[in-house]
């Protein structure tokens, strides 16, 4: 009985800061979804024709919308995000340009975003980049100033894999179904004043 008590009040403390959680996937995500949206609307003409582009691109069609509607959704869904209103409603099309980011920018590239050759992940073009990496590094030793080069953290070389991409759509996924959070949302409280005296 005694632990039976304890977890009911255990239950009740997680209920009471349940919002933490939706709170901390809404501010990690925003500012990474905001950049990207930013980055395509101060570089318009450049996203659109990578976007249509079928040789050197994505070749989708429309290419002007398509960089507007992603771009759009992207900065302006990541600040919806930050306050936390209509956060289940915004999350759904931020969901859908992370996949469509996933599956068609990505996907050739397997699942690691940074190339590591030691990783169980690694495909073929990962391992590749360890020779590259090396010869990059032999290269920045002999004719760079190499500690000031890495003062910063060690070099890598981007293997651009559906990683990020997929951990987002999953992040997103999440907030579909929690919802902004509790005491940490504007959706929280407009469903509180204006549908019921009881909010998720």
């Amino acid at each position: 009985m005694l632990v039976v008590n304890a977890y009911k009040k255990f239950l009740g403390l997680m209920e009471q800061i349940s919002g933490l959680a939706p709170l901390a996937l809404r501010l990690y995500l925003a500012p990474v979804l905001m950049q990207a949206g930013y980055n395509k609307l101060s570089h318009f003409s450049d996203t659109v024709a990578w976007f249509g582009n079928p040789d050197w691109g994505l070749g989708l069609p429309m290419p002007e919308v398509m960089v507007a509607m992603a771009a759009g959704t992207e900065f302006f869904g990541g600040f919806l995000l930050i306050i936390g209103l209509a956060t289940r409603l915004i999350s759904i099309p931020l969901l859908a340009t992370m996949l469509v980011a996933a599956f068609s920018v990505h996907w050739n590239n397997g699942w690691l975003a940074i190339a590591d050759g030691g990783s169980w992940l690694a495909n073929d073009q990962v391992l590749a980049a360890g020779e590259k990496l090396s010869a990059a590094k032999t290269i920045l030793q002999e004719h760079g100033n190499y500690e000031w080069l890495t003062s910063s953290g060690n070099f890598v070389i981007l293997n651009n894999g559906i990683e990020f991409a997929v951990t987002y759509s999953i992040m997103l996924l999440a907030l579909i179904a929690l919802g902004g959070g509790r005491y940490t949302s504007v959706d929280y409280f407009l469903r509180k004043r204006f549908i019921s005296n009881t909010a998720d």
